[in-house]
C-alpha cells in the first residue's frame, strides 16, 4: 500500500512539475509543510474541479441557453433581461453573510460541495420548469430557480478562494487559474462551433444540456470533496451577523484592500463593455443569424483558450502588472471602438477582431485580480476579503449596469467611452497597490 501511495504521488509530482514549470514541487510561500507535501495532488484536483465546473456552466449558461429555452417556451423577452443581474448579483450580494458563518468551520471544502451540490439540484429543478411550463409561467419559474443557484455559487465563490489559499502556494496559484482558464477555453471553442455550424438547430428542447450541467456539477462537488485540506483560522466563529459586520469594517481599517476593491470596480468596464461590441456588431447589417453569434462564441474561447496560461505567468510573477496591463489595454480597445462606432465603421470581421482582444484581455483581468486577493492576504482575512469584496461588487455590478443600460439607449458611443475613462482610472490607481 506504501508503495503504491508513493508511486501515485510520485506521478502526480511529475504531471505538476510539467504545468508549472518547476523542478521542486514542494517549493512553498505562505502555506505549513504538511500541505506543502499534498500540493500536487490537490492542485491537479482543484484544476479538475474548475475545468468540469466550466463545463457546467456552459451547458447551462445565462447568456446564451436560457435565453434558447426561453424563446422555445413562449417566455416574454422581459425575463431574459434579468437573467445574467440574477446569475451574478444573486451570487455576489450574499457572500458577507455567508462568509459570517463559514469562518466558525476549520475546513471550508465542504462550503464548496453545499455549492456545487445546490447548483446541480437548482439545474434539474430549471430543466423540469423548462419541460413543464410555457410562456410568463415558465419565466418566473426559472428565476426562482436561478436565484437558488446563484445563492449556492455563492457559497462556492467565498470558499473556493479561502480552499485554494490555503492548498495552493504563491507563485502558483495564477498557473493553477490560466490552466483553468484555457481549459475552458477549449470548451467555450467546442461550443461556438457547434452554434457557428448551426448545429444547434437539431436541439428541439435544451432542457438536457441543463440535466448535464447538473450532472458536471455534482461531479465537481466529489472533486472537491477529496481536496486535503488542512484545518485553518476560525477566529471570529461566533454570531454570524456579527463576523460579518467585523469583516465589513475591513473597508475602513485596511487601505491596500479598499485600494484593489477601488480598482476591481472600476476594471468592471472590461466585462460591461462586450455587449456592446456585438451591439455594433449588429449595426452592420450583415450575418446576424446564429452562425454570427456562434462566431463570436467561438473567438471569445479560442482567447481563452490561447491566453489563460500565459496571463497566470505573467500573474504568479507580478498580479499587480496584470491589473495595470489588462486597464490600459481596456482603456485603448473601448476607444477604438467608440472611434468605429462614431465612424460608423461596424464591419463584422472589424468588431469580431476587437472583441477577440477584448475577450484576451478580459481573461487577464480576472486571472489578475484573483491572484491578486488571494496573495493579498492569509488565513482569516482572505476570507473576508473575498466576502466583502465580493458583495460590493455585486451591489455596484447592478448599479453601474442600469446606469450604462440607460446610457446606451441614448448612445453607445458615450457609454464605450465611459468604459475607456473607467479603465484609465484603474490603471492609475493600480499603479498605487502594493506587489503581494
Amino acid at each position: 500500500m506504501g508503495v503504491s501511495k508513493m508511486s501515485e504521488s510520485q506521478r502526480f509530482g511529475r504531471v505538476y512539475e510539467f504545468l508549472v514549470d518547476e523542478e521542486d514541487s514542494r517549493v512553498c510561500k505562505d502555506i505549513g509543510d504538511a500541505a506543502c507535501r499534498v500540493v500536487p495532488g490537490n492542485f491537479l484536483l482543484i484544476l479538475l474541479a474548475q475545468f468540469i465546473n466550466k463545463l457546467a456552466d456552459t451547458c447551462s449558461s445565462a447568456k446564451l441557453v436560457i435565453p434558447w429555452l426561453f424563446a422555445s417556451a413562449g417566455v416574454p423577452a422581459f425575463f431574459s433581461g434579468l437573467l445574467v443581474p440574477i446569475r451574478e448579483s444573486g451570487s455576489l450580494l450574499p457572500q458577507l453573510a455567508i462568509a459570517g458563518v463559514m469562518r466558525k468551520w476549520p475546513k471550508r471544502k465542504w462550503f464548496l460541495v453545499i455549492g456545487y451540490t445546490g447548483q446541480g439540484l437548482g439545474l434539474i429543478a430549471m430543466a423540469w420548469v423548462a419541460t413543464h411550463m410555457e410562456g410568463a409561467q415558465a419565466g418566473w419559474g426559472v428565476l426562482a430557480v436561478l436565484v437558488f443557484v446563484s445563492l449556492s455559487r455563492g457559497f462556492s465563490s467565498v470558499a473556493s478562494k479561502d480552499v485554494i489559499g490555503k492548498t495552493i502556494p504563491k507563485t502558483r496559484r495564477g498557473s493553477l487559474n490560466g490552466y483553468s482558464a484555457s481549459a475552458a477555453g477549449v470548451i467555450t471553442l467546442l461550443f461556438g462551433i457547434a452554434l457557428a455550424l448551426q448545429l444547434t438547430e437539431q436541439w428541439q428542447n435544451l432542457a438536457p444540456l441543463l440535466i448535464a450541467a447538473a450532472c458536471f456539477s455534482f461531479i465537481t462537488a466529489v472533486c472537491f470533496g477529496f481536496v486535503n485540506e488542512y484545518s485553518g483560522a476560525v477566529d471570529g466563529g461566533g454570531n454570524a451577523l456579527k463576523a460579518a459586520l467585523q469583516s465589513a469594517s475591513i473597508l475602513l481599517t485596511d487601505s491596500d484592500f479598499r485600494l484593489f476593491i477601488s480598482v476591481r470596480a472600476l476594471m468592471m468596464c472590461s466585462g460591461l463593455s462586450a455587449p456592446f461590441f456585438i451591439l455594433i456588431a449588429q449595426s452592420s447589417g450583415e450575418d446576424q443569424g446564429l452562425a454570427g453569434l456562434g462566431m463570436f462564441v467561438l473567438v471569445g474561447g479560442l482567447a481563452s483558450m490561447i491566453s489563460g496560461v500565459v496571463w497566470g505567468r505573467f500573474s504568479d510573477s507580478s498580479s499587480r502588472k496584470v491589473l495595470i496591463a489588462t486597464a490600459l489595454m481596456i482603456a485603448v480597445l473601448c476607444a477604438v471602438a467608440a472611434l468605429f462606432e462614431w465612424l460608423s465603421l461596424s464591419a463584422l470581421s472589424v468588431i469580431l477582431g476587437l472583441y477577440f482582444c477584448l475577450s484576451i484581455v478580459h481573461e487577464g483581468v480576472r486571472v489578475g485580480r484573483k491572484t491578486y486577493v488571494l496573495d493579498l492576504a492569509g488565513g482569516q482575512k482572505r476570507t473576508d476579503y473575498v466576502a466583502v469584496g465580493n458583495t460590493l461588487i455585486g451591489v455596484l455590478l447592478l448599479v453601474v449596469g442600469v446606469l450604462t443600460a440607460v446610457l446606451a439607449n441614448q448612445s453607445v458611443f458615450w457609454a464605450l467611452i465611459l468604459f475607456a475613462l473607467m479603465a484609465l482610472a484603474a490603471a492609475a490607481l493600480a499603479t498605487r497597490l502594493p506587489e503581494v
